[in-house]
């Protein structure tokens, strides 16, 4: 004949834990599932029990281990599953897998940020390819200008003045080259012609394919640009406006000799930079797949660690601080598996004290234990959506 009522019969335990056992008791209690704790220190913040410095470390290595599962995922690397169920970690190991987790974030992150740095740096190039390629094409130049330093000394307020006059005056001829995202160029030649009076050449090609910002990362549209301009004031307005508008200007060849010779040197580098970024790309996956042997054991393994203090933090010490006091709720027929549980993590801890437990009376309404198994699971959550049943609801289930 089954039970008259639905919940299990539930009893109120104390437990006496050592300091230094603790942390095996509870983590050998979790493995069975057996106990539901009591806070002893509701009164306390958060923030001044015992071992929040613990759980703090706990939520630090959780955020290494996030990062992890981040790059792993970004390198679509896949993931063991591993162990389906992992103990928590012995203390003797806590540290020493702080100090690999630690150390593995510091070597990625190093590692990620020299990628980075080569990617843009051969983005860069690549466009710097790019506009000395089409600006070839906007002005042909047989003759190097030999600059000379004369200002316009009413350049600001007289807007009437004419090339043929600037050439009189000896103004210096200077250019400005680069890239510029698709959408911004009308905007940008307007702010050119209002800012510069008119007092410079302008000219644009679109490039045929897509690039990548180097910036963002983004793919989208540049067109190329060149500007002549006259006298160092108008030059730097002209840069001041390059910078509002994000664009990437880089230097412009005085002569064919200076543009060959920049070209040839790109090309090196760029072939350089190709073989340091995969064999950075190569030494980078290396990393993450060896991190992926062991990282999803490891986020279960913390997990649990961080509720074991947590548990630990709802425990109050006795008057010799050498002691824990744990109330917990326990179904009565579980009493002797509880009690192997501290037996256990006694021994594993190798304390000479055992942790010990007793039964306390209380007239408390205990917490409400309906026992399933995976047929009867789905309908129980369908009966607990409408409510928990008391601890003294009858059994539908019995029969007379």
């Amino acid at each position: 004949m089954g039970s008259l009522f639905r919940s299990e019969s539930m009893c109120l335990a104390q437990l006496f834990l050592q300091s230094s056992t603790a942390y095996e008791c509870l983590s050998a209690l979790g493995e069975k599932g057996l106990v539901q704790f009591r806070d002893l220190n509701q009164n306390v913040s958060s923030f001044q029990r015992k071992f929040v410095g613990e759980v703090k470390r706990c939520e630090e290595l959780e955020r290494i281990l996030v990062y992890l599962v981040q790059e792993i995922t970004r390198a679509d690397i896949p993931l063991p599953e591993g162990e389906p169920s992992p103990r928590a970690p012995p203390l003797k190991h806590v540290l020493e897998m702080q100090e690999q987790l630690q150390k593995l974030e510091v070597e990625l992150r190093e590692v990620t940020k020299n990628k980075e740095k080569l990617r843009k740096n051969l983005l860069e190039l690549v466009e710097y390819t790019h506009m000395l390629r089409v600006t070839k094409t906007f002005i042909k130049r047989n003759v190097e200008f030999e600059p000379t330093y004369e200002e316009f000394p009413a350049l600001e307020n007289d807007s009437l003045l004419d090339y043929s006059c600037m050439q009189r005056l000896g103004a210096k001829l200077g250019f400005v080259s680069g890239l510029i995202q698709q959408g911004k160029v009308e905007a940008f030649e307007r702010m050119l012609w209002r800012a510069c009076k008119g007092y410079t050449i302008v000219t644009y090609a679109e490039l045929d394919e897509s690039l990548e910002d180097p910036e963002t990362g983004e793919v989208i549209k540049w067109y190329v640009f060149l500007i002549s301009f006259w006298g160092d004031q108008i030059g730097n307005k002209v840069k001041k406006i390059c910078d509002c508008y994000h664009c990437h200007v880089y230097p412009y060849p005085n002569t064919a000799e200076e543009r060959r010779e920049i070209q040839e040197g790109l090309n090196t580098r760029i072939q350089d930079l190709y073989t340091v970024l995969h064999k950075t790309e190569d030494y980078l996956r290396q990393v993450l797949c060896k991190a992926a042997e062991s990282v999803s054991s490891r986020v279960v393994q913390v997990r649990k660690m961080k509720a074991i203090y947590h548990m630990l933090n709802m425990c109050s010490f006795d008057v010799t601080n050498k002691c824990l006091i744990a109330e917990v709720w326990c179904p009565e027929v579980d009493l002797p598996g509880l009690r192997r549980a501290l037996e256990e993590g006694s021994r594993e801890s190798g304390a000479t004290i055992p942790s010990f437990m007793n039964t306390i009376p209380t007239k408390e309404t205990p917490p409400t234990l309906i026992r399933t198994n995976k047929f009867t699971e789905g309908f129980q959550n369908i009966v607990d959506a409408y409510g928990l049943s008391s601890p003294s609801s009858p059994s539908r289930s019995c029969s007379l």
